[in-house]
């Protein structure tokens, strides 16, 4: 491809980076996104950005759509387009922003999926078979305690817990810290886990979770060793941090009716994103309401009721 769109691209990162300060997942987020623009753009003989047009945008969202993707990760790409123009808007190498007006093909919400409580229990009350199960138990009953992201256990030291105050600091979205409530089952696996942990990690490493070579342990590896202790376990559907986190949000809703507090937990800016977690299903609202409203308690027949009611008749 040629620099004239290449370099406005590199540039966009740096700036992204330095100036703006977003994670290098974020910067390299953008750099895929608009890169494949780029590449789009190049195969249509289009070499400037300060050529390309709203059609040319609308025809580029035609092929993305064609190509399989969904409503939300066409959002993603155009959000990634506008971004990109304010810069070239700032820097002189554009006229206009032509993303401005683009909205992205709907597509359906997805639910999360979550697992049951019982399920869930099954899991968590298993018990680890070697050091490196318990250091597993330990991760997985921390995101279920706390609704943690898969990024934020990750990123945790040993100083992000105190298990006395039963807290656990955490680095969220966007470089905010919140401080959460840890459980108590939570807490006796970080107490089974850390004299193990000390058999592995030198003295430098700070990590709260670390690889049999004693290095923090990656998203990845705790991706593959949740898929495995759900293998291993009995789970009936395939596990993932996700599914914790979900399961967690889901859970604290349905016991507490409380939206802005699991919004505050989830440490979501915004709360309509928590909203999602509101599906829960009519026979439960049913139940609820059955059992908590004194005048609302619907009258349902059995055969006696029936014969009742007819004799009556």
């Amino acid at each position: 491809m040629p620099p004239g769109l290449t370099g406005p691209i590199d540039d966009f990162i740096r700036h992204l980076a330095s100036e703006k300060r977003h994670s290098p997942r974020t910067c390299d987020s953008y750099q895929r996104d608009l890169t494949r623009l780029a590449a789009w753009l190049w195969h249509d003989q289009c070499g400037e950005w300060r050529k390309v047009s709203s059609h040319d945008l609308r025809r580029y969202v035609a092929t993305l759509s064609r190509e399989g993707l969904g409503g939300r990760s066409i959002a993603r790409h155009l959000s990634s387009s506008r971004r990109f123009y304010q810069f070239l808007l700032r820097e002189r190498l554009a006229t206009d922003n032509p993303a401005l007006d683009i909205r992205a093909p709907k597509s359906g919400r997805r639910l999360p999926k979550v697992a049951d409580v019982d399920q869930l229990s099954h899991l968590l009350d298993a018990s680890p078979d070697d050091p490196l199960e318990v250091r597993d138990l330990c991760m997985f009953e921390l995101m279920y305690s706390s609704g943690l992201r898969l990024s934020e256990l990750a990123g945790l030291n040993l100083d992000s817990v105190d298990p006395k105050g039963g807290e656990i600091r955490v680095l969220g979205k966007g470089s905010k810290e919140r401080i959460l409530p840890v459980g108590s089952k939570a807490l006796a696996a970080l107490k089974a886990w850390l004299p193990l942990r000390t058999a592995l990690a030198p003295e430098p490493e700070q990590a709260l979770f670390v690889s049999r070579r004693g290095d923090r342990l990656s998203r990845r590896s705790i991706q593959a060793r949740l898929s495995r202790w759900g293998v291993a376990k009995g789970a009936d559907q395939k596990m993932h941090p996700h599914m914790l986190r979900h399961s967690f949000a889901s859970h604290m809703l349905e016991s507490s009716g409380d939206l802005r507090a699991v919004q505050e937990l989830l440490g979501h800016a915004d709360i309509a994103t928590t909203q999602v977690y509101t599906h829960l299903d009519f026979q439960h609202l049913a139940r609820v309401y059955d059992q908590s409203h004194p005048r609302a308690r619907r009258h349902q027949y059995d055969g006696n009721d029936r014969n009742e009611k007819n004799s009556a008749e």
